[in-house]
């Protein structure tokens, strides 16, 4: 762990000044710190390989916060990633250098506010300010905005649809963005359609979409509120898909089903529709095969083997019966359903809209009955 005498003296210095994070560009060879009196720099002069020099810088530092040389076991890589850092040891992670020691903060589940600002000076990507931003503490705090911004900013350059769907989503909980981000974001997505799947999953009932709540909702409204009144679930679900926001999720729906670009979008819309229907899905037997589910909804709804929520539902609105039996066909939409498509191939644009066709026309037919008049 040999360092130059130069190097040993400024970085001893360093050491002793109130580190809160390391960053250590090894291309340029270079040390920043965050200190608690502002941001310092240590320029570094090897007196071996580079390579080795930095191993040695490291080391260094590991010493110093966890009392060992050996640093951070970078082939943790998955464990870190499943959030299992301790809490009681994220603060001395940022000081190794390690850009693998940063992700595991990123992803401990006792990120604060203040160690998510020390992790974003160290490493700011888009990866670790969506995973900031899925801790509590980070979106209540004045990072939270800080990293939605740049995810907004980032969007442009994301080539994966699960990466903006991530983003979107990420940046759209309450109290992260302005009105106008807001807008411009629901604009963009017009030519990034993967930008709808994450409203779909953030918002899913203040879309900003202008559209008119459903001609009937008024007069089933009436008709139900004895049942909303008992807590009926299948009432509630079916006046919320009428109202205004129920029709404006329809309409995304429909938005996001126009050019699904790969199988991970697909999978995200048809989680965030199993999501808005989940509080009447009667589970049903076989989710692999959507003729099983519309055979089985008819079955509910037609043949009396419905629940009693759904029931009373029927009973009390029998003149909309088509249209409650195409809400669950919708609560039938899932993942699974995908299985038999996604197991056999990995076809993306075209060739893979083409082999859902089967899964994704009678989607549109249920948006069509729920949307008419």
């Amino acid at each position: 762990m040999d360092l130059s005498s130069e190097d040993s003296l400024r970085l001893n210095v360093l050491l002793r000044q109130g580190l809160l994070a390391v960053r250590i560009d090894e291309s340029r060879l270079s040390v920043h710190a965050l200190t608690s009196r502002g941001e310092a720099k240590v320029q570094l002069n090897p007196n071996c390989r580079p390579e080795q020099y930095v191993r040695n810088v490291k080391a260094l530092f590991s010493s110093h916060s966890l009392g060992s040389p050996g640093g951070y076991p970078v082939f943790l890589k998955h464990w870190t990633r499943m959030g299992q850092a301790k809490d009681d040891s994220l603060e001395q992670l940022l000081l190794l250098g390690e850009e693998e020691a940063v992700v595991a903060v990123v992803h401990a589940a006792g990120l604060t506010n203040e160690l998510a600002r020390r992790a974003w000076w160290c490493m700011p990507t888009a990866d670790n300010a969506r995973r900031m931003l899925e801790k509590p503490a980070v979106v209540a705090g004045d990072m939270g905005p800080v990293l939605a911004s740049f995810l907004i900013e980032n969007l442009p350059f994301e080539e994966e649809a699960q990466a903006m769907i991530d983003s979107v989503r990420a940046a759209l909980q309450p109290g992260l963005i302005s009105e106008d981000q807001r807008k411009g974001l629901w604009a963009r997505a017009k030519m990034k359609s993967a930008y709808y799947v994450g409203f779909l999953q953030a918002v899913a009932d203040d879309l900003p979409q202008e559209v008119a709540a459903h001609g009937e909702y008024e007069s089933a409204q009436q008709k139900l509120q004895f049942l909303v009144q008992q807590n009926n679930k299948a009432a509630m679900q079916f006046l919320r898909v009428l109202s205004v926001a129920g029709q404006n999720y329809l309409k995304t729906v429909e938005a996001a089903l126009q050019r699904p670009v790969d199988q991970n979008m697909v999978i995200a819309l048809f989680v965030a529709i199993e999501k808005y229907f989940a509080d009447i899905c009667p589970g049903f037997d076989n989710r692999r095969d959507i003729q099983n589910i519309i055979s089985a909804v008819q079955q509910y709804c037609l043949c009396g083997g419905a629940n009693e929520d759904l029931k009373q539902l029927l009973a009390a609105v029998p003149e909309h019966s088509e249209k409650i039996c195409a809400m669950m066909v919708m609560s039938g939409y899932c993942e699974t359903l995908l299985f038999p498509v996604f197991g056999q191939s990995n076809a993306v644009g075209s060739v893979m809209r083409k082999k859902l066709s089967h899964l994704t026309e009678p989607l549109h037919q249920q948006i069509k009955i729920l949307r008419s008049s």
